[in-house]
């Protein structure tokens, strides 16, 4: 099948996981991605498992793309990429402010070299403002947006979420605001200009955590009585051989768990039959639910979770993700063949089906994997090419199949 973002072409400029999840996830979608990194390579190669220089971690967010090895601070590097641009639909880069123009490479130069191109400028807080030079990572993020004050336990102290969840909502997010890009582009037919975006990792983290989490903190007049924080009232259940998760915010839902564990007595008890009733009685209903779901396996909670439509499912091991029966009915998990060097992948699937056909990433890049390939695409010979390569310009692997 080809993907809706077929014949779109990405130079990505980005590495660690905000911007290069966000062109994954297009690439994921058809579109021809050209991951440009420098001779040290994206950082994210070391990190956790790897074999040659493809970590698993870089893999994940680096599928499907080609890889061009460029030294952006020769006069010829930037040749090359002043080059690449002006052959792209969309421009991906996640420098610190500043960056980008201080290579020459501003807005206003970049209009010049493509006047439709789509550029993404992803930054930490920003590209100004008091804190807009300071380095970030996930957890610095997760600090000043409020997710971690989100995560306090019952002692009072906050916690961080152990994702890296700021990068990965500022990666949808920006692919979502790309794809917008590119439609408005497309709607406003040939000749339409391209556009800049800005995506700030705090700007992402702060709209992802305001529904719930700030929801005590949304009326400025006549402001209601607070509610408890919404995740103090998520929990586990411990059952006879692990943990299950449970909802019931609605009636139907309690009901349904109610009778999933054969307590049709509290399924009618008049005290349970609302929201508002739940929460004043909780100390009635809760440690006989508790009560029912340790006495139970995980298997037989589900059974009656399935026979009730009650919501809940098992806390499920790491390690027996891939073993799931509903991963394994979603297929889910896919393999991935890459060279002799590395064997096959285990990977999740493009989580968005386009009709009835599933999406089959391809591997991704070793350093500089492509670059011949993709400096003859934009005009450059062969003895060019080898003039290039060199003089440091631009580099290729040398050590992996």
């Amino acid at each position: 099948m080809t993907g809706p973002l077929a014949g779109i072409r990405i130079v990505d400029l980005s590495q660690i996981v905000s911007g290069p999840m966000a062109c994954q996830m297009l690439a994921d979608q058809g579109a021809d991605v050209i991951k440009v990194e420098s001779p040290g390579g994206d950082p994210v190669r070391a990190l956790g498992p790897r074999k040659a220089d493809l970590s698993s971690m870089f893999i994940a967010v680096n599928r499907g793309k080609q890889g061009l090895c460029l030294d952006l601070k020769s006069p010829q590097g930037l040749a090359i990429l002043e080059r690449l641009v002006g052959t792209a639909d969309v421009l991906v880069e996640n420098f610190r402010p500043g960056v980008l123009a201080r290579l020459g490479l501003d807005w206003a130069r970049l209009q010049l070299l493509n006047p439709r191109l789509i550029y993404c400028s992803i930054t930490g807080f920003g590209p100004d403002g008091p804190y807009s030079n300071v380095r970030v990572y996930d957890p610095v993020i997760q600090a000043v947006s409020g997710i971690a004050a989100s995560q306090t336990d019952k002692e009072g102290t906050p916690g961080l979420v152990r994702h890296l969840v700021a990068d990965k909502v500022t990666a949808l997010t920006a692919a979502q605001a790309i794809t917008a890009a590119l439609l408005r582009r497309a709607l406003a037919g040939a000749g339409a200009p391209g556009e800049r975006i800005e995506v700030a990792m705090l700007d992402a983290a702060v709209a992802f955590n305001w529904p719930e989490g700030m929801y005590n903190h949304a009326f400025l007049d006549d402001a209601p009585p607070r509610s408890p924080e919404y995740g103090a009232q998520m929990r586990l259940w411990k059952a006879a051989d692990g943990q299950v998760a449970i909802g019931a915010l609605q009636t139907s839902e309690f009901i349904a768990l109610c009778r999933s564990l054969n307590r049709d007595d509290m399924a009618t008890d008049p005290r349970f039959q609302s929201l508002g009733g739940r929460q004043q009685n909780q100390r009635e209903w809760a440690p006989q639910v508790a009560a029912e779901i340790a006495s139970r396996t995980r298997a037989e909670l589900m059974a009656g979770f399935v026979r009730e439509g009650a919501v809940g499912g098992p806390v499920v091991a790491l390690s027996d993700v891939p073993d799931d029966h509903q991963v394994q009915h979603n297929g889910i998990c896919i393999t991935v063949d890459h060279d002799s060097g590395v064997g096959r992948v285990r990977q999740a699937r493009p989580p968005a089906r386009f009709g009835e056909a599933l999406a089959t990433p391809g591997p991704a890049p070793h350093l500089g994997q492509h670059s011949r390939q993709i400096l003859a695409a934009i005009g450059y010979d062969d003895a060019a090419i080898a003039a290039l390569l060199a003089a440091g310009v631009v580099a290729e692997p040398t050590n992996t199949p």
